[in-house]
């Protein structure tokens, strides 16, 4: 009204555009992308907390999100008040909710605290208070947006064996994480999303790859032209296996600073080949490529190998890698320029190293230091 003949501009951002999926009965999906890029926007679109302004969603059956576990939670409240209020919320009677008490705290591994102020918490154990609530509702849907990244190493695992509960029992479960590994090991699909449009829709393999290129650049290898693993026989070469070993041969899962550890691969030969190339590339929990070697610039020539032979090859290094998880992924192409990949699997193995500071930098490498006065 002050200034009525002033010019005023504003800008459309549209957080999601083009976006068409469907979801089967039973199918574990998930939803990848970099920050940004709209997932937890879809997810909230699905939950019914965010209003579209175009096209439609469907849903079929009860849904329950798992997008910000604890909302409704009282921090005045203790754990045991809190559970039974969070429980009814979500659709639970008084008597469901009574009965499954104990089965709530178990699982969240918090008996010790239940007469504990929920202000009193630390975020880790209100995430498992409210995933394990959460996991009590009787739903055919769930939505889960990255609920377990403060949870620890333990209860994620927890976490992952209810996933994999959940996923025997056919329910439908959406799933959105940064964690590719988590991608591979539970999804049936995935979709990548990327500035609010899908880039990558289909097997789980190539949409980790498809993650990963978009975030860190390729690999030592290209991935193959044919995704999945259900057409691994019919392919020259396969990758087997994957895991790490200490200096005396022993598998292990973790490791200290300055031991030696090995890295090995297990392929077999589906066809004749002549010098195959073999590589791994070693990311940490960032996905950060910190390492990778070939065959090609470390050994020279592997020789020949015809179809029902196995090799097991065992790359050894000091280990210097800054405390952290790491994963593997091996690869094998034909010989040449490494360009023709017959298999790559992406983060096969992993292993935590552990050491007694964390400096922030990638690799904690063997140093001199001193001190001259002038």
């Amino acid at each position: 009204m002050l200034h009525p003949f002033r010019s005023t501009t504003s800008d459309a951002f549209r957080a999601l555009e083009g976006i068409t999926f469907d979801v089967p009965q039973g199918e574990f999906f998930g939803i990848v992308g970099r920050n940004g890029s709209g997932k937890s926007t879809l997810l909230k679109c699905l939950a019914g907390i965010y209003s579209l302004d175009g096209g439609s969603i469907a849903i079929d059956g009860r849904l329950s999100p798992f997008i910000e576990l604890g909302v409704g939670f009282n921090p005045d409240l203790t754990a045991r008040d809190n559970v039974i209020i969070n429980a009814i919320m979500l659709g639970l009677t008084r008597r469901q909710a009574r009965e499954r008490f104990d089965d709530i705290i178990a699982f969240a591994e918090l008996e010790q605290f239940l007469d504990l102020k929920l202000k009193n918490y630390s975020s880790g154990m209100s995430v498992r208070l409210g995933f394990s609530v959460a996991i009590e509702v009787d739903a055919d849907i769930l939505l889960v947006d990255e609920v377990l990244a403060v949870g620890d190493a333990s209860f994620q695992q927890k976490c992952f064996e209810q996933f994999q509960r959940m996923k025997d029992e056919g329910r439908t479960i959406l799933f959105v994480t940064h964690d590719m590994g988590s991608v591979e090991r539970f999804c049936d699909r995935a979709m990548l999303i990327e500035h609010g449009e899908i880039v990558e829709l289909g097997a789980p393999g190539a949409v980790a790859r498809r993650y990963n290129e978009l975030n860190f650049g390729r690999t030592v290898h290209a991935p193959p032209p044919a995704d999945g693993r259900a057409d691994a026989p019919t392919r020259p070469a396969e990758i087997v296996a994957a895991w790490f070993e200490d200096a005396d041969g022993e598998r292990i899962q973790a490791v200290a600073q300055g031991d030696v550890c090995r890295v090995c691969v297990e392929a077999r030969m589906h066809e004749d080949l002549i010098d195959p190339v073999f590589a791994v590339t070693l990311r940490n929990e960032a996905h950060h490529t910190i390492f990778a070697t070939s065959s090609q610039w470390e050994h020279g020539p592997t020789g020949a190998f015809q179809a029902g032979d196995t090799v097991v090859v065992r790359i050894s290094f000091e280990n210097w890698l800054a405390p952290s998880r790491y994963t593997a992924t091996p690869s094998i192409a034909r010989a040449g320029g490494g360009a023709d990949t017959l298999d790559l699997r992406d983060h096969l193995a992993s292993l935590l190293v552990h050491g007694t500071r964390v400096t922030g930098g990638v690799a904690d490498l063997p140093h001199d230091f001193r001190l001259e006065r002038a």
